[in-house]
């Protein structure tokens, strides 16, 4: 596998040593609202040289860890089934070389393909899952692949009590009342957060932590397909990652940023922030 001609800053490692390969999913053809999330990936590796590899909130630096990134894939745009095929080879080549995957979307949809390779590998596979929506419809408008169904089909990978919402402050009726009897779902915030992370990690649980950016407040993070408003700021944010990263995580992926949606340029920074720390949290969890 090669590396990247443009990395996530620090993250420059040959394959072969290291913990984690970073790839990206430039896809956001199920989009329901804005579209945008293709551009996410190249964006936080274009962006991250405005930020520094040092992180002052873990006291860490990405230069003494090893990570590699493998660049974007090349999706098809046309068939999701096709784009979610070579996201679990992706995932998969990663997983039998004995590293972990992260992957950067791209909209949400894409996070079923790495979750299809982990599920086969690990069985008992939890899911800890921040976003904004509940993302559990059956289908959206006849789709049954689509980022507002990717909860749902994932459900159908790892069954009841084992996929754990937060921060989910939108949805349809029918959503929630899945919810409840299928998902543990969190409105709002990361209320509970803290004593599933306790339990997970006392049990060994493989953990498959997914990042919906849109967990955000729209007021820091304006640049996602489906902002809603009331969501947690990057502190909150950061505590709960670091939480998360306690547990036996086995893979991970960030998604949804939007990055022309916001001119600013805000939220592309934002996103690099949270990748940093997010790499920074796995790596010495």
């Amino acid at each position: 596998m090669r590396q990247n001609v443009e990395t996530f800053i620090g993250c420059d490692a040959p394959f072969a040593e290291a913990d984690i390969v970073l790839f990206g999913a430039p896809f956001d053809s199920t989009t329901s609202f804005r579209p945008g999330a293709r551009f996410g990936s190249a964006a936080m590796r274009h962006e991250s040289f405005g930020i520094e590899t040092w992180s002052p909130y873990q006291n860490r630096d990405l230069t003494d860890y090893a990570v590699f990134d493998s660049g974007d894939l090349e999706l098809c745009f046309g068939s999701a089934e096709s784009a979610l095929a070579d996201i679990r080879d992706r995932t998969e080549t990663i997983l039998e070389a004995g590293k972990l995957p992260l992957l950067l979307g791209g909209e949400h949809l894409v996070t079923l393909g790495a979750v299809r390779a982990v599920a086969t590998r690990y069985p008992k596979l939890h899911i800890i899952h921040f976003d904004a929506h509940a993302d559990l419809r059956d289908d959206y408008l006849g789709a049954k692949l689509s980022h507002a169904c990717v909860m749902r089909r994932c459900h159908e990978l790892v069954g009841d009590g084992h996929i754990h919402q937060f921060c989910i402050r939108s949805g349809d009726r029918e959503e929630f009342r899945f919810a409840k009897d299928h998902t543990e779902l969190h409105p709002f915030d990361f209320a509970g957060l803290e004593s599933l992370c306790d339990g997970l990690a006392r049990a060994g649980t493989p953990v498959y932590f997914t990042i919906d950016l849109d967990c955000l407040d729209p007021a820091c993070f304006p640049g996602t397909g489906t902002p809603e408003a009331g969501g947690v700021f990057f502190p909150q944010l950061l505590k709960a990652i670091l939480t998360v990263a306690q547990t036996n995580v086995i893979a991970a992926d960030l998604t949804e940023l939007a990055p022309m949606l916001d001119p600013s340029g805000v939220s592309t920074a934002m996103a690099c922030k949270v990748l940093r720390e997010l790499l920074l949290a796995l790596l010495a969890g």
